[in-house]
């Protein structure tokens, strides 16, 4: 496990010089909205804001006051959202200038593709944020790492994911119920792409020494098999997960599939023992976006565009700025220390493909239908 550790301690020197060059050259070409954009959100005087995230009240309390432009916002469920957006398209009904929105398979097939959102990249961070992460706009990624009890062990207790097949960790895997949260469920269809079938495929041999056997269409199936034949353990909420993952004086190892920022600084207070497993073969868990995209009928649409760019600054960003396990697309947007730049888990997390995942969810689903009940 001590080569494992150097290539880690290896990879983030390489990730953080490089961010440190992106970021030191990037910040001197960033030079705010335009003076007309800023003129023309003034005199609409009002921002309509449909979010997915609580810490919209924070940054729309920077925003009003920056700007002097009235902000009202909901914080709306995905599923919730997605219905809203559609039923107030559909009635030509004022709405949302622009939502931040997750579950990126359901936003592109059911908002983008009819036309009802539209992409947005703000002139003065073209440069800025790389092009993967601008279409469409990704405002924020979040990451679900396995995270194993840290109590009496000092590493992660398993180094391949197929290990989670295995009789020995029977009932031992915790995560979140995949029809209670579409990213979760993107996570499943993702790992059935072609691509990480592949590495599933390779990942399996390295485990047990010889070639798959399917009887499913491709090892990413296989996998999803496996684990929940194993009697994966479906949770409600990533809280309570790594509350019954991390807990202490436990007879056995538990590992959890849940968000990094439940292992992070805000949590010493529960006094869990959680790390990560950071050197899973071949992914060590998914990273997901929330997009800001623009209502194709909005009523601001230039104060909509003022607030999506304030939000893709550090200004904009404060009220996630802090937390372990949220990432701007921005590279000039700090991370908390102890934390990672989005290039570090783009090596070893699987990312959401919002065309794939509408694609091929309704498949996986009904796949996952056959082992869940």
């Amino acid at each position: 496990m001590e080569k494992h550790k150097y290539k880690y301690m290896f990879v983030l020197l390489v990730v953080s010089v490089a961010t440190l060059f992106l970021v030191s050259g990037s910040a001197l070409m960033y030079e705010g909205p335009s003076a007309e954009l800023i003129e023309h959100a003034q005199a609409e005087g009002v921002v309509v804001v449909y979010s997915a995230t609580s810490r919209i009240a924070a940054a729309a309390e920077a925003f009003q006051a920056k700007y002097n432009i009235r902000v009202e916002y909901s914080q709306l469920g995905d599923g919730e959202m997605i219905a809203k957006v559609t039923r107030e398209n559909i009635a030509d009904v004022a709405g949302a200038d622009f939502v931040l929105a997750q579950d990126g398979g359901r936003v592109f097939g059911e908002l983008i593709q009819p036309g009802y959102l539209e992409n947005y990249i703000p002139d003065s961070l073209a440069d800025i944020i790389p092009d993967t992460y601008q279409t469409p706009m990704v405002f924020q990624f979040c990451n679900k790492l396995f995270v194993y009890n840290s109590e009496n062990a000092e590493e992660s207790p398993i180094t391949n994911v197929w290990a989670l097949t295995d009789p020995e960790w029977q009932g031992r895997l915790h995560l979140k119920d995949p029809f209670q949260e579409g990213v979760n469920a993107n996570f499943f269809t993702m790992v059935t792409s072609p691509s990480l079938a592949a590495e599933l495929e390779k990942a399996y041999k390295n485990h047990y020494g010889v070639e798959i056997e399917l009887t499913t269409p491709n090892a990413g199936y296989e996998w999803i098999k496996g684990i929940f034949a194993n009697g994966v353990v479906l949770g409600t909420s990533d809280t309570r997960i790594s509350e019954a993952v991390g807990a202490k004086g436990q007879s056995e190892q538990l590992i959890g599939l849940f968000t990094f920022n439940k292992v992070g600084p805000g949590n010493q207070d529960k006094n869990l023992a959680l790390a990560p497993a950071m050197d899973l073969e071949p992914f060590s868990g998914f990273y997901y976006p929330m997009y800001a995209l623009i209502n194709s009928k909005a009523a601001n649409p230039n104060a909509a565009k003022l607030f999506i760019e304030f939000l893709l600054t550090d200004e904009g960003f404060g009220p996630w700025i802090h937390t372990t396990g949220d990432y701007s697309p921005n590279p000039t947007v700090p991370i908390p220390d102890g934390d990672y730049p989005l290039s570090f888990w783009d090596e070893i997390l699987v990312r959401e493909d919002p065309e794939w995942t509408f694609q091929n969810r309704a498949e996986v689903e009904d796949f996952l239908n056959s082992y869940m009940y």
